[in-house]
């Protein structure tokens, strides 16, 4: 993959020249941070660095990078909006031979308007970090992943429901059945559910993450659940 090529690309229209260009761009004043955000953690974070989102990844540019020199000469988060939904109405050419150039229409309307203006507000903060996520680090790689916004999972305080509620389809599972369904999706589909689920966890999430977080969703699933009916989780 020409990794390089993109970064450099990326970079380009990233730089003080296209921010200076796009200035006096409004600020969208009924934007969803918070949509926003889950947003860009599920379809931006597996290429695109952010502090804030808890992302590492370093196929695309790392956006901290890109626009902390904007911010530090007095940028507005106006003017930020405005390249981030400039980058996301017309990406760089799609290649079909080269799977590392931005997709168009990743997110449309008024979910563009929002992490656009989630990534506007965050980009290149200095020490900004992810918000302090419930079920410690295993509760953070969930988090960081996106995975609450598909799921509802009681130990990460999560109700999302594009998924399985991994409190009734988790417990029983082994370790190793959980590593699978996370880096297999299509292995073990739930009943009733498709399969729409990244299957690039294996490499977007590090070793020690997944590790982290198979044990936090072994160690948890269905005990918030049974705990509130008077009952132990199975198997205990």
């Amino acid at each position: 993959m020409n990794r390089p090529r993109i970064r450099a690309l990326g970079l380009a229209l990233l730089s003080m020249g296209s921010i200076a260009a796009l200035a006096g761009c409004d600020s969208n004043e009924n934007a969803d941070v918070a949509n926003g955000r889950d947003l860009f953690v599920t379809k931006c974070g597996t290429c695109h660095a952010l502090a804030e989102a808890g992302s590492t990844a370093a196929i695309g540019p790392d956006l901290d990078a890109s626009f902390a020199a904007a911010r530090a000469a007095g940028q507005d988060q106006d003017t930020f909006e405005g390249v981030v939904s400039a980058q996301i109405e017309n990406p760089r050419q799609t290649e079909e031979t080269d799977p590392t150039y931005m997709p168009g229409e990743i997110v449309t309307g008024q979910d563009a308007e929002d992490v656009a203006t989630y990534v506007g507000s965050v980009a290149g903060v200095p020490g900004i970090t992810p918000p302090i996520a419930p079920g410690g680090p295993g509760g953070q790689v969930f988090a960081t992943n996106g995975c609450g916004t598909c799921h509802t999972f009681a130990a990460a305080e999560s109700a999302g429901n594009v998924g399985p509620n991994l409190d009734s389809s988790l417990p029983g599972q082994s370790e190793e059945m959980i590593l699978q369904s996370i880096v297999d999706p299509s292995a073990m589909l739930v009943e009733g559910f498709t399969d729409i689920m990244p299957a690039d966890y294996e490499a977007s999430i590090p070793p020690e993450d997944l590790d982290l977080l198979v044990e936090f969703l072994a160690e948890n699933a269905g005990k918030d659940a049974t705990a509130a009916a008077g009952t132990a989780p199975a198997g205990e």
